[in-house]
């Protein structure tokens, strides 16, 4: 579990589902489509599998235990063979109705410490679509630096004629150097 001023992360628990159901009903960028809840007994469902994971966390509000998002990822090494786990690639989805109060950032920062300090990442990574202006402002706060743009680089969903709709994706980064150094 991880506590800042105004959010708790922690582990999924069943009592989310309805909370996380009121933003994955229609997720709010294409990345996100694949995850998508029609019902409640699907939301549990997706709680179960999700608390599994011990860096799949729940975004919750201190003061009223409201789960508005969540952040996740996974570790890879730099090479197949390698061992060391030292690489990191979060992603993170907030409820709509909550954007625009500092809670992503103020999850992904603690989210992001948590990562260099605790679990000893060298480097972080995200993408985020060219369109999805506020994940880049999220990305260039948190002091992560643009690396790369891929043209065309993923497909999500489908186009109305139903080939696939080829998004354009931005890579940023931080190493755990330049975080010590903020």
């Amino acid at each position: 579990m991880i506590e800042t001023e105004r959010l708790v992360l922690r582990q999924f628990r069943e009592s989310d589902a309805a909370d996380v159901l009121e933003y994955l009903a229609s997720p709010a960028v294409h990345c996100f489509a694949f995850m998508k809840l029609n019902s409640l007994d699907a939301a549990k469902e997706e709680m179960e599998k999700r608390a599994k994971y011990e860096l799949y966390l729940a975004i919750v509000l201190k003061e009223s235990s409201k789960a508005i998002g969540e952040i996740f990822g996974h570790p890879e090494g730099t090479a197949p063979e390698d061992e060391t786990m030292d690489t990191f690639s979060p992603c993170w989805m907030l409820n709509l109705n909550y954007s625009g109060k500092g809670y992503a950032y103020e999850a992904a920062h603690a989210y992001f410490d948590y990562l260099f300090n605790e679990k000893g990442i060298r480097r972080i990574y995200a993408y985020t679509e060219d369109y999805n202006l506020s994940s880049q402002r999220l990305c260039e706060r948190l002091g992560m630096r643009r690396e790369g743009l891929f043209m065309e680089f993923v497909s999500f969903i489908k186009n109305p004629d139903d080939t696939p709709l080829y998004e354009n994706t931005m890579q940023y980064a931080i190493l755990k150097r330049e975080w010590m150094e903020k």
